[in-house]
């Protein structure tokens, strides 16, 4: 904690002239390499959504990724900022806000998905009905990204403790709020399909090539995969706000 308390009073006059980067507030100086890497795959998969989407005609998935795609970069660049200057404020804030919340918006297009596999594969066995994948898990989603976004916010315009932690609590509700939709999403997904497999026999036969075709079994594969990527990393977030900045 009382490594942010510098940033309270602008690095009480420390620059990269006259401190090392040990006395930042993130306590190193980021990786160059690491940050073109993820740069330039955020980029290159924001792109990848954009002219996906444009031929699929799937607007909110797309867009959902394609924000999140694009506050990971902004996020990368900020650690652009961070290696040229380990005390950037800029880049302080700009990393702390952006790579907080950008997974939300992916965890926002999995989300989105569920409905869509649940008329795939049969929307009988599900315990919801469909839409309301949508409608709950989007709504929650909205909600810790305002949470977060909100914190950060507040975070980063502290001038003071006391502000900062009330910024840092309610990025705090934010991300917990994240992650118990995220636990109650891949329950309810888990069930899902724990009923097809039980009722394999009896699934939606107009789709059967679709269900059986490579591509549609490498996405679902991939949606879990990024599932449970985007919780690991929201609980470790959560911990490691939970310790103050």
């Amino acid at each position: 904690m009382s490594t942010i308390i510098p940033r309270a009073d602008p690095n009480q006059g420390c620059t990269k002239a006259t401190c090392p980067p040990s006395e930042s507030v993130y306590g190193y100086r980021p990786s160059l390499a690491a940050t073109l890497i993820f740069l330039l795959l955020f980029t290159l998969s924001g792109c990848a959504y954009l002219w996906q989407g444009t031929r699929r005609r799937t607007p909110f998935f797309t867009i959902a990724m394609a924000i999140g795609c694009l506050s990971e970069l902004m996020g990368y660049v900020a650690k652009l900022l961070l290696w040229n200057d380990p005390f950037s404020d800029a880049g302080f804030k700009m990393s702390v806000v952006l790579l907080t919340f950008a997974p939300a918006f992916y965890a926002a297009g999995i989300y989105y998905t569920l409905k869509h596999i649940c008329l795939t594969f049969g929307s009988d066995f599900s315990r919801l009905r469909p839409a309301l994948y949508t409608y709950i898990f989007i709504s929650c989603d909205v909600f810790s990204i305002l949470l977060q976004a909100i914190g950060g916010a507040l975070a980063s315009a502290a001038q003071d403790m006391a502000l900062l932690r009330v910024g840092d609590n309610v990025m705090i509700t934010g991300l917990a709020t994240q992650v118990a939709t995220l636990g109650v999403f891949g329950i309810l997904a888990a069930d899902y399909g724990l009923a097809i497999y039980r009722n394999r026999a009896d699934l939606n036969a107009a789709t059967a090539v679709l269900r059986q075709s490579l591509r549609f079994k490498f996405f679902l594969a991939a949606l879990w995969i990024a599932y449970f990527a985007i919780l690991i990393r929201c609980c470790y977030r959560v911990a490691e706000l939970a310790k103050g900045w």
